[in-house]
């Protein structure tokens, strides 16, 4: 049994669109909890949200039969709140229980007994039912609506800035020696309670085990990293010591899973064996990379790489930078108006910016349509004088600059005070990304590319509440001024 809200409220309880945010503090979750309540209360935002909402979450389940549910409302509000606070889900089960502010905005009485409890498995498994196109179709709604709130006039046309960064995924550092020992230890972790379960011996010393390939591995390491005398000789013999090490364990692993396949599992139990089985492939996989790299000194092709054992989809991106000059996760493309609100995104395929550039440009027309967007400005990362040419047809003011040498006429269409003034107000999205960064989106913590999806989807969200929180609370402290004092002009 799950419902949008409960709009019955206890005696004393404060009504959501009552609800007053604190205008003069200075942390960053007063203004996305006066953008939650400014969706709550606005017809036309509620309506559309919760429609979604409930459409993706409950289906075609009814709604007043089986056990409690969190309320649609209650999830979208903990969603945002925790990427605003770029907190885990035992903050955020804390914050549901004992914040005052963030339980008045989820309707929630001030004490007593919640209807479903907010335990952190509970939050995070509600969470997880809202995916990627969900949030987009949020955040499209959000920037709809939102979008007047900032604008100086309704005539005003759009100043788009579009640009990329890494979101990276929770990984360490991958090299061919962590990888094959991740594999190793990950190997035995499911085998141990199964083989004694089902009296498959030979596990009794799995801790002496890791501990021997731990050794070996950080043999191998030290000496890799060291310097004197015959070094090349010493990293060869060590990385044969540690693949001997590795090779024996392997063996021992695969004799378990086959004796395993022979026996009568449960679900669960397959699918443990499954997991050592996976993570066993590994193991073979990265002892063949380490032996061509190391010691036949071949150079591994990118393809046959793999960054992480347990993000699989992660991938190795260089953007030409000093500090770090790799970084590991997606690139999140992003675009945004002259006002900070994120207009659209999109976590970009493996390749190339400049292929983003058209396609980019085809989605915020087919948004916001040609006759409203100015100016669309890109930086050399995305330069293409083809791709140029075709966005001009649409768009009054396309700012691409040229990669290498330039001609008259690249000169000539730079040189303008227009152009000039396009280019330089680009460097506002940095700031953007910079925020998101701080934010949140700098790492993220979910498993799994579903996962990743959602934390970016939220994370835009957050923002984009963030600054319209901000400009409604802005607007009611100028409302407030108290009489005689000098009033500060509000953009």
């Amino acid at each position: 049994m799950r419902q949008r809200f409960e709009c019955q409220t206890d005696p004393g309880q404060t009504p959501i669109a009552q609800v007053v945010i604190p205008l003069k503090s200075r942390d960053e979750l007063p203004p996305v909890l006066a953008g939650l309540q400014w969706i709550f209360r606005t017809p036309e935002v509620n309506h559309a949200v919760f429609d979604l909402l409930k459409k993706k979450v409950v289906g075609d389940k009814r709604s007043h039969t089986g056990r409690p549910g969190m309320d649609l409302w209650h999830i979208l509000v903990l969603g945002v709140v925790r990427l605003c606070l770029d907190c885990d889900y035992d903050r955020i089960e804390y914050i549901a229980r004992y914040d005052l502010l963030v339980r008045q905005i989820m309707g929630m009485p001030e004490l007593g007994v919640d209807p479903v409890p907010l335990h952190h498995r509970t939050i995070s498994d509600n969470i997880c039912h809202i995916d990627a196109d969900l949030l987009a179709a949020i955040n499209a709604i959000v920037v709809m609506h939102g979008q007047p709130l900032l604008k100086k006039n309704a005539a005003e046309k759009l100043e788009l800035k579009t640009d990329s960064y890494v979101l990276e995924t929770n990984v360490h550092y991958p090299t061919d020696t962590s990888l094959l020992f991740d594999a190793a230890r990950k190997s035995i972790d499911p085998l141990v309670p199964l083989s004694l379960r089902h009296d498959v011996g030979g596990w009794r010393k799995h801790v002496s085990w890791k501990k021997e390939i731990k050794i070996a591995r950080r043999v191998f390491e030290k000496a890799a990293s060291g310097g004197g005398a015959h070094k090349a000789e010493r990293v060869k013999a060590t990385v044969r010591i540690y693949l001997d090490t590795a090779a024996a364990l392997e063996e021992k692993i695969n004799t378990t899973i086959i004796a395993l396949r022979s026996r009568e599992l449960t679900l669960t139990e397959s699918v443990r064996l499954q997991q050592a089985d996976y993570f066993h492939t590994h193991l073979i996989r990265h002892m063949d990379l380490l032996e061509r790299r190391v010691l036949r000194g071949e150079t591994i092709p990118h393809e046959e790489k793999v960054f992480s054992l347990f993000e699989e989809h992660t991938g190795l991106i260089k953007k030409g930078k000093v500090m770090p000059p790799v970084e590991f996760g997606h690139r999140l493309l992003i675009s945004t108006e002259q006002h900070g609100l994120i207009v659209d995104y999109k976590i970009m395929d493996p390749g190339s910016e400049t292929a983003e550039a058209v396609p980019n440009a085809d989605r915020l027309l087919e948004r916001f349509g040609a006759g409203s967007i100015r100016s669309l400005s890109f930086d050399k990362g995305f330069s293409s004088e083809g791709d140029r040419e075709v966005i001009s047809l649409y768009i009054e003011e396309v700012i691409m600059p040229k990669k290498g040498r330039k001609n008259q006429a690249d000169q000539e269409r730079e040189s303008t005070p227009r152009w000039k003034k396009l280019k330089n107000r680009h460097s506002a999205v940095e700031s953007n990304i910079n925020s998101l960064e701080h934010h949140g989106l700098n790492r993220c913590p979910d498993k799994g590319l579903d996962g990743y999806h959602r934390y970016a989807g939220f994370g835009i969200l957050a923002y984009n509440l963030h600054k319209i929180g901000a400009k409604l609370l802005a607007n009611q402290s100028h409302e407030h001024k108290e009489p005689g004092k000098p009033v500060k002009k509000v953009a």
